[in-house]
């Protein structure tokens, strides 16, 4: 078979990853965890002992509950984030053929 002389092979090689907003994206992730782990223990800390440092959260136990939620709110949303990004990341790259140049299977 004759190749022509438009075909070249490194159209049909997998490109590298310069993914830059995946990656930002995945780093923003963890920083949005760690602030969620960070108001978790915040919260925790109000309910479990009486740290004068939080002021309203020392005297108003309900306001503890809330931010405790909040912090495995914003946590699970990090974690769930970034778990999803990292798929993304790793997704195994084939052939970057169009699919009407696939054999046809019956």
């Amino acid at each position: 078979m004759k190749i022509s002389d438009g075909f070249d092979a490194r159209r049909l090689r997998p490109k590298e990853n310069r993914n830059w907003r995946a990656r930002l994206a995945l780093t923003l992730a963890i920083l949005l965890t760690l602030a969620g782990v960070v108001i978790l223990l915040t919260g925790a800390s109000s309910l479990i002992g009486h740290p004068a440092a939080l002021g309203d959260l020392n005297a108003n136990p309900t306001a503890a509950v809330l931010v405790l939620v909040a912090g495995l709110l914003v946590s699970w949303l990090g974690i769930a984030l970034w778990r999803r990004n990292r798929r993304r990341l790793r997704q195994p790259s084939g052939l970057n053929m169009a699919p009407h140049l696939m054999k046809k299977r019956d």
